[in-house]
């Protein structure tokens, strides 16, 4: 009998969560926001500023949302001011994750900015003595008959525009686009570029300390003994402890980080972390919930009775955001509230989560979102905003917290390892017969959703309860193919070895790995081309048509797969994004040198489609980096650890790709569709790339990579027949 959706593991409440992705689906506005006065403000120069609860991660989205914007006010993108994830002016929209941005958040702004046009029409028709259906608007400005015109700063006159949302004006049509489609450059690139961009490391508050928390090796030990005189000689410091949080603070950060590194503390006894060779076993013996994804036909017999069968399993460890930025925050809290300067995802929850923290009600915190480092998924930017609210409460002043690069990579919640097995029976055309997946993971969404301060570290640390949200694992598991029969299962692992949270993609560049590796290893098998193979197990035309265009691309060379082994190869992988978001196809050439195990990527094409495309010099960009990130990840990136603790703690022990590394061309195709649905790039293109890059090492060599990261070791034990390392 399967357990319920709501259960107790190892105490910690999983919640079953799914993020909507239907723009209704959005959280209810409150009524302030049901009137444009609350989006948007037109100032006496012309210039708009339009609040959205999403944030700026380096995915240019403002430059997305300001188009959308611009295109329904008919006026100019560099005179959009976005105002980005203050609760108190921004309305919640989520957060910022998923690839939703496009999705959920950009109906919402191009529908407050199409009534904002239609209220400032209304103010020209009054102004020009004119019928509103004889009054355009261009360029910020509203002409009437006779030429006669007003600029939208002067209709408003410094008043407030406002008119109730309704939210069912007509928008912009593609015919009628002007901005949207357009290339535009990027509105925040040139102050990053000059050096003016003012990142959440730049605040500062007047009377501000600095803090550091100081943590054990390994996670839950309590401590047993501080000496406090062991930092009496360092000027102005002094320690703060509530529960297991033990911090310290000091009016200068040269003296609070030498506090932090020589004050003694002792800590008790706490259960020993998995060693990471033993991880991909452990995962498939601890307590699970299993859940059927897919139960079409009957998968096993039909795999027992076909001519040939095969199987294999596939890993992905854990992996770190390894933002190249440390986390940091500002806190100032009070008795009568608070405010926190922050880089989080999402900032309403994340302020739920700091009053729950702080014992305030949510009215009395406000969070001011301020850009970090780029995240790709929850990196500490929520820890350590509890780190510094709960010191500035701690010590009645403003408090600066920032993490060291050891701190990032021992306390950011890690990317979730995974392991998938998966077996097949082909029928006497090498077309597949029955499809079993099977995939074990921990929970992906570690998130301060709902007032859940406990997953936070300080909140976990002053003995409030972690619940994990139950996210991300199964995305993607379900292959887009249609096989006669198919039977996929979700083996959701209760407790997580290590602390983990969501990294770009959740659970889809895994188990996209173990699908689009398998069904390569099953084209091989039957003698067939890779996108051949491929193609004749779709029925979804988009996702045929990428798969097309990623061949036209790569001039692609139609073969069985691995049948040349010269020690330079093709390879391709695909996915569908959760199912119902973004196409992406990848095709990958590499060399392979057999006596050191070395891999160099020497062209990427990448066939891409989003629907409506908003920017698609945006888009181009997002796929780049997607290759680039998910190509460390697959040839470097791997959290170590042993039975004291974690290994990786410094770029030395966890590398990453360097800008020698980067192949030599990355081809993108976009393939715009106006009339559908705009949905996010911001992850679609790094699932594949873990699997194209695998099939074009079996190409070249004939050797099978199953696990990452593809390291030399890796590579000469496949080489060889050899088991890989774990």
């Amino acid at each position: 009998m399967k357990r319920r959706a709501f259960l107790q593991a190892g105490g910690a409440l999983a919640i079953s969560f799914t993020i909507p992705l239907d723009a209704s689906a959005q959280p209810a506005l409150p009524p302030r926001f049901q009137n444009i006065s609350a989006w948007l403000k037109v100032h006496p120069d012309g210039r708009i500023t339009f609040h959205t609860g999403k944030v700026e991660l380096g995915t240019g989205i403002q430059t997305a949302l300001a188009q959308m914007i611009a295109e329904e006010l008919d006026t100019n993108v560099w005179a959009i001011d976005l105002v980005m994830g203050d609760t108190e002016l921004c309305p919640d929209q989520i957060g910022t994750f998923g690839s939703l941005t496009i999705m959920l958040a950009g109906p919402q702004v191009r529908q407050a900015a199409a009534e904002a046009r239609l209220a400032l029409v209304e103010l020209a028709s009054k102004r020009f003595n004119a019928p509103a259906d004889q009054i355009r608007t261009v360029d910020g400005a509203a002409t009437g008959p006779g030429g006669v015109r007003a600029s939208y700063g002067d209709l408003v006159a410094g008043g407030t525009l406002s008119r109730p949302l309704n939210g069912k004006l007509p928008l912009r049509t593609p015919d009628q686009f002007k901005v949207i489609g357009k290339s535009i450059p990027r509105v925040e690139l040139p102050a990053k570029v000059f050096g003016s961009h003012r990142y959440i490391h730049h605040v500062r508050v007047p009377g501000m300390l600095h803090g550091r928390v100081i943590r054990p090796a390994l996670p839950g030990a309590e401590p047993v003994r501080v000496e406090l005189g062991s930092i009496a000689t360092i000027r102005g410091a002094r320690v703060l402890r509530k529960g297991r949080f033990i911090a310290v603070v000091a009016e200068r950060e040269v003296d609070v980080i030498r506090a932090a590194r020589e004050l003694r503390v002792e800590w008790g006894p706490a259960p020993a972390m998995a060693d990471h060779g033993k991880v991909r076993a452990l995962l498939r013996t601890l307590p699970a919930t299993d859940r059927e994804l897919i139960k079409t036909g009957d998968a096993d017999q039909a795999i027992v009775t076909a001519p040939r069968q095969h199987e294999a399993d596939y890993y992905v460890p854990y992996q770190l955001h390894a933002s190249i930025g440390p986390s940091c925050s500002v806190a100032d809290v009070g008795p009568e509230g608070a405010t926190v300067w922050s880089a989080t995802q999402s900032s309403h929850n994340t302020r739920l989560s700091l009053a729950t923290l702080l014992g305030m009600k949510p009215e009395q915190v406000r969070l001011i979102w301020t850009e970090g480092s780029g995240c790709y998924g929850q990196n500490g930017s929520d820890d350590v905003s509890a780190d510094a609210a709960l010191l500035s409460q701690l010590a009645g002043k403003p408090v600066r917290v920032l993490w060291s690069r050891r701190d990032e990579h021992l306390w950011e919640p890690k990317g979730t390892a995974m392991t998938m097995r998966v077996r097949a029976g082909l029928d006497a055309a090498g077309n597949v017969a029955g499809w079993n997946y099977e995939v074990w993971s921990p929970n992906h969404a570690l998130r301060p959703f709902y007032g859940m301060a406990g997953n936070m570290l300080a909140g976990d640390e002053i003995g409030m309860p972690a619940k994990y949200l139950q996210a991300g694992a199964d995305r993607n598991a379900k292959a887009t193919y249609v096989f006669p029969a198919n039977k996929t299962t979700l083996h959701l692992v209760e407790r997580s070895p290590v602390r983990s949270s969501s990294l770009r993609g959740l659970g889809s560049p895994q188990n996209t790995f173990a699908n689009e590796s398998f069904i390569d290893e099953l084209a091989a098998l039957a003698g067939a081309d890779a996108i051949d193979y491929r193609i004749r197990h779709l029925k979804d035309e988009r996702a045929i048509e990428v798969l097309r265009a990623v061949r036209d691309l790569g001039k692609w060379e139609t073969r069985a797969s691995g049948t040349r082994r010269s020690g330079a190869g093709r390879g391709v992988g695909f996915v569908h994004y959760d199912n119902v978001s973004a196409y992406a196809a990848v095709s990958m050439d590499v060399k392979v040198d057999t006596a050191t195990g070395a891999i160099y990527v020497q062209r990427v094409c990448v066939a891409h489609d989003c629907g409506l495309i908003i920017n698609p010099d945006g888009v181009r960009n997002q796929i780049e980096g997607n290759v680039i990130q998910t190509l460390s990840r697959a040839l470097y990136e791997e959290v170590r650890s042993n039975a004291t603790g974690l290994e990786s703690i410094d770029w030395a022990s966890y590398p990453i790709l360097r800008f020698t590394d980067l192949p030599d061309e990355i081809a993108i195709r976009l393939i715009d569709r106006p009339t559908a649905r705009a949905v996010g790039a911001g992850e679609p293109a790094a699932s594949p790339i873990f699997a194209a890059l695998a099939n074009a090492v079996f190409d070249a060599t004939g050797a099978r990579l199953r696990t990452v990261p593809f390291t030399p070791e890796r590579l000469k034990a496949a080489l060889a027949g050899r088991p890989a390392a774990a």
